[in-house]
């Protein structure tokens, strides 16, 4: 454990950097713990917190610029890529949707300390057409913020931080064992956290883009919830034929009484693995209405070739 300990401080500022370039970009492990040592090793050198802090919030910037271009370049297809390869669930998608509409480009400067939202909002950022200027702006505020409070939190508890070190180093190979043991355990969280989120989404009862357009076009006439936020649906232009514009804040709150027995629900989004939707269908089921989520949303739709509308 000394060793390890050592070779750590030989190479901190390394280490700073590729473990938050690591984290930021989606591996799952976290950054935290290297930006609390940097903290400690800045109560006795203050340049080094400040080079620690140029190096983090640069990692940190690199792998939003990347998931940023990956965005703009492809489009919400990145989103759902990353929630496939990440251990974030695909519900934060729809958590970050929400907070750009009420926010704005302020969701790039809390994101960062929201776990599962740091990794999603940049490619999210992208995919609806956020100035890059814009973007680099608030992301790097954001960055330089989260970076300078775990440095700060180092700086702060440094006492108390060296003494725990010093524990473990006596410890020695249990220390390894222990540390390894914290991080396959929250990895396992992170993991189950998904698995639960993906089981949910998985046993919705789901419709294909054809059989809605069978509907559409030789009745009953279905009720289609769009349940996208508010300011995306808007910004996006685009729905199915005759959908209402419901997000998830306002469904739980809104008469039922008008919408015909007989009618078929159908819930859409555009989000990964229809998210967003799911969860407006079980909102719905628990109001005693049953409804179906259209599969692959509104990109499923038009690429299937069936008709748009303007909202």
């Amino acid at each position: 454990m000394d060793h390890a300990a050592a070779l750590l401080t030989q190479h901190d500022l390394v280490a700073v950097f590729v473990v938050v370039l690591a984290a930021t970009i989606g591996v799952p492990i976290p950054a935290l713990p290297v930006l609390l040592f940097a903290g400690v090793q800045a109560a006795e050198d203050a340049a080094y917190g400040f080079e620690a802090l140029g190096l983090a919030t640069l990692a940190s910037m690199l792998s939003a610029g990347t998931w940023f271009a990956a965005g703009r370049r492809f489009g919400r297809r990145v989103l759902a890529l990353l929630c496939r390869v990440s251990i974030s669930p695909d519900t934060c998608v729809r958590k970050n949707e929400v907070s750009f509409a009420k926010r704005g480009a302020l969701t790039l400067v809390i994101a960062k300390f929201v776990p599962g939202l740091s990794l999603v909002a940049p490619p999210l950022a992208g995919a609806l057409g956020m100035r890059a200027s814009q973007f680099f702006l608030f992301s790097t505020v954001g960055a330089a913020l989260w970076a300078g409070a775990g440095i700060a939190a180092g700086l702060i508890f440094h006492a108390q931080i060296s003494q725990v070190v010093a524990a473990l180093g006596r410890l020695g190979g249990p220390a390894i064992l222990i540390v390894a043991g914290l991080l396959v355990l929250y990895v396992a969280w992170r993991s189950w956290t998904r698995w639960r989120v993906a089981r949910a989404l998985a046993g919705a009862d789901k419709i294909a883009a054809s059989e809605l357009a069978t509907l559409i076009r030789e009745g009953p006439k279905p009720i289609i919830i769009d349940v996208r936020s508010r300011g995306l649906a808007s910004a996006s232009s685009l729905r199915l034929p005759g959908a209402l514009n419901i997000d998830l804040a306002s469904l739980p709150l809104i008469s039922l009484d008008e919408w015909p027995e007989t009618a078929a629900v159908v819930t859409y989004c555009d989000c990964p693995n229809d998210a967003s939707a799911v969860k407006a269908a079980q909102i719905l089921g628990q109001r005693g209405r049953r409804s179906r989520v259209l599969i692959g949303g509104l990109d499923g739709w038009s690429q299937a070739g069936h008709p748009t509308e303007r909202d």
